[in-house]
């Protein structure tokens, strides 16, 4: 949390650094080039400008850390309210400072240099925030973001056995084997570099370990979800919150829309979402308005025999998605597949551009997989495949 805001602090002072010096010299300039170079000119109009720089400075720092480059068009909208808003605060304060008698002559005057003197510097400021502000704080704050590699884990409930099961007959499941299962999980993401977030524990909620299915990352944004299975619609609610901490812009999936993150696959910028029993037709259409201004497309894939897409399907580092075919409604859809001969092969965690993390109940799979160039780090999770559970919904991934 320390590194995101640490980051969105250095982004919002240089993107307001950037919008006030260039407000100041492009307002500057205008009038001298309207005086017709007459330096004495710049003594009256400097004041102006001088305290509207300051109030675009302050505000604009702020409004960096309250989301106004979140979104380009956020930023235009906010790049032309704080233009108004630190014109309006600049000469009001240029007024006090000069003791000046705010009448309804004051007023007017106040107002009728946003179309003459000021003019300059609130169409500066609303030009600025959206371009070159925007380009700045992007430049620092997303950049070193992409190159991040964070992982939100939640530990096992008390009653991770109560799991629910839909595709699978019931097992006993070993809650102390499972504890140690999921200890070895985090740590194998952790040694292969990735920096391991834990959400609030929710430990009456069986199936809250995998709490992949509470949100889907894309890119900056993350999407809320809305789960499918009524006993689990409370669980999102913790994994929002650390999402917020990591400076994610927040978007939700709201009802009647059902969606889990385990029905999301992402292969470079298409996005299969499956639409099955636990995501709706509703959930993908919120999915598909809120991805398609980020530059993705969404593409429905029928899920009817398996819990999750991705318990059919993923992909590897290539963009190639692997499958198990008894499970896998229709491997046409996706431009490369390729078969694994285990049901538990079918999940891989890309861990960078050559490893991915596997389950080690599915040897053959693994072989496969490594005969591709590729590196595979083994874990046992063979408690949570008995809840339909598989190495990707434990952990939600963040570059």
């Amino acid at each position: 949390m320390t590194s995101s805001w640490g980051r969105r602090l250095a982004a919002s002072i240089s993107a307001a650094v950037a919008v006030a010096a260039i407000a100041f010299v492009a307002s500057t300039f205008v009038i001298l080039v309207a005086s017709q170079l007459n330096s004495a000119a710049l003594a009256t109009t400097t004041p102006y400008v001088g305290w509207n720089t300051l109030v675009a400075l302050v505000l604009g720092f702020g409004a960096g850390l309250l989301g106004g480059f979140e979104r380009r068009w956020i930023a235009v909208v906010t790049g032309i309210v704080l233009a108004l808003v630190s014109t309006l605060l600049g000469t009001l304060i240029l007024f006090t400072v000069l003791k000046v008698n705010l009448s309804g002559e004051a007023w007017g005057q106040l107002f009728q240099s946003f179309v003459g003197i000021n003019l300059p510097f609130w169409l500066a400021v609303a030009i600025a925030f959206p371009t070159a502000g925007y380009a700045v704080f992007r430049a620092i704050e997303g950049g070193e973001r992409t190159e991040r590699r964070i992982a939100l884990v939640r530990i096992p409930a008390a009653n991770l056995a109560e799991g629910l099961v839909t595709h699978i007959d019931r097992e006993p499941v070993d809650a102390e084997l499972a504890d140690k299962q999921w200890d070895a999980y985090v740590a194998a993401l952790s040694e292969a570099g990735w920096q391991t977030v834990e959400v609030a524990s929710a430990d009456r909620m069986a199936d809250s370990v995998f709490v992949e299915d509470t949100a889907v990352v894309l890119g900056d944004v993350a999407v809320v979800t809305r789960p499918g299975a009524e006993s689990r619609q409370n669980e999102p609610e913790g994994t929002e919150a650390a999402l917020r901490a990591q400076g994610l812009h927040l978007e939700r999936i709201v009802a009647p829309g059902t969606l889990e993150g385990g029905d999301v696959l992402k292969v470079g910028s298409t996005v299969y979402v499956g639409r099955g029993g636990r995501t709706n037709a509703e959930g993908i259409r919120q999915l598909r308005a809120i991805a398609g201004p980020l530059g993705y497309s969404v593409v429905a894939v029928p899920v009817t025999k398996a819990l999750h897409l991705k318990t059919a399907v993923t992909a590897l580092p290539d963009g190639t998605v692997i499958g198990y075919e008894p499970i896998v409604d229709d491997p046409r859809i996706f431009e490369r597949f390729l078969p694994v001969p285990e049901a538990h092969g079918t999940a891989v965690v890309v861990l960078s551009e050559d490893t991915v993390l596997m389950s080690s109940s599915a040897p053959q799979s693994v072989a496969l997989v490594e005969d591709l160039g590729y590196t595979v780090v083994q874990v046992d999770i063979s408690e949570f495949e008995k809840l339909e559970g598989c190495v990707t919904c434990l952990s939600i991934r963040i570059r």
